[in-house]
């Protein structure tokens, strides 16, 4: 009696024991899935967009601007400026005076002023090693780190004007004198050749009417020599 006893709960165990291992792994395998689904990494690249969208652009207090400086930020010019090849750089002032935020596609630079050599307006982000040109007829974004450009021939309504302007009337080439230079330079050619032109004539018109040449003054050999030979 007491075997069979024993018996009973050990059959009852063994018949329950599947019926449990296989609600547990029906349990663990949603659980699972929805671990897979919750440790899916996101694209590197959308990472990336996403992360350089939300960093905040660092505000240097040491970079300062001089009056110059600010009187050039007034003729840059801002807005939605259209590039070759479909590409638009995106020019906002920024919340402190002088300084811009420029973007070219996922690429954002914080630019200032910097003194400019040949007049042209130039913004640099000298922490991103980024310039912005601005000349009167064009515009580009260059990248001094990677060594070539973002974005060219970027043109508002003004620089296009001025660019169409210039088709029809082209600026000198630099190593052509102005029109000015070339008049002067033809009148003192002119002035120079004339009295070098005008020097024979005025040589023979100096000489004597009466003068002999050369020849007409050699002696005449004597009529005695002639005649004894």
């Amino acid at each position: 009696m007491k075997t069979l006893i024993t018996i009973v709960p050990l059959a009852l165990l063994i018949a329950v024991s599947p019926a449990l291992v296989s609600a547990q792994a029906a349990t663990t395998k949603p659980a699972a899935k929805a671990a897979a689904k919750k440790k899916k990494p996101k694209p590197a690249h959308s990472a990336q967009k996403e992360a350089e969208e939300a960093m905040p652009i660092d505000d240097d207090p040491a970079v300062k601007l001089s009056e110059a400086d600010l009187e050039v930020a007034k003729k840059v010019y801002t807005g939605d400026i259209p590039c070759e090849l479909g590409a638009t750089v995106h020019i906002t002032p920024h919340k402190r005076e002088g300084f811009f935020i420029v973007r070219a596609g996922v690429q954002r630079f914080r630019m200032h002023p910097v003194e400019s050599r040949t007049g042209a307006i130039r913004l640099e982000d000298p922490v991103a090693g980024a310039m912005w040109l601005q000349l009167g007829n064009k515009s580009m974004l260059m990248s001094q780190k990677m060594g070539k450009r973002l974005a060219d021939d970027c043109m508002n309504p003004a620089q296009a004007a001025v660019n169409e302007a210039l088709k029809t009337n082209p600026m000198p080439s630099l190593l052509e004198p102005l029109p000015a230079a070339k008049a002067g330079a033809s009148a003192a050619t002119t002035a120079a050749v004339a009295p070098a032109a005008a020097a024979p004539a005025s040589a023979a018109s100096a000489a004597p009417a009466g003068a002999a040449t050369p020849a007409a003054n050699m002696p005449s050999a004597p009529a005695s020599a002639a005649a004894a030979k």
